[in-house]
């Protein structure tokens, strides 16, 4: 397992952009864990992986969109860092 980081900004100014935004939302849904806005995390399969790429390269447009995954070894440590006293939207994940 990875961990991953998907991030993106999807062109909303005609109504097309907002339906991609909607659907890559779903799609991110199914895989990641929805910590802030268009900004998921998780642990994911290499086959996950490839799964979830492919299906939002379907759906996105390559020119007026802008989607990144970060994927990180599972060997990798790291910490999250918060600066706000907000609540951690991941905290009730078991």
């Amino acid at each position: 397992m990875k961990k991953v980081i998907l991030v993106y900004d999807i062109n909303t100014e005609d109504k097309s952009g907002q339906k991609r935004l909607n659907i890559v939302r779903k799609i991110a849904q199914k895989y990641l864990h929805h910590v802030q806005k268009s900004v998921f995390e998780g642990e994911l399969t290499d086959g996950d992986i490839a799964r979830l790429s492919e299906e939002i390269k379907d759906v996105v447009d390559a020119v007026k969109d802008f989607v990144i995954l970060y994927t990180f070894p599972p060997s990798l440590n790291f910490e999250r860092i918060f600066l706000t006293d907000t609540p951690d939207p991941t905290s009730n994940i078991i």
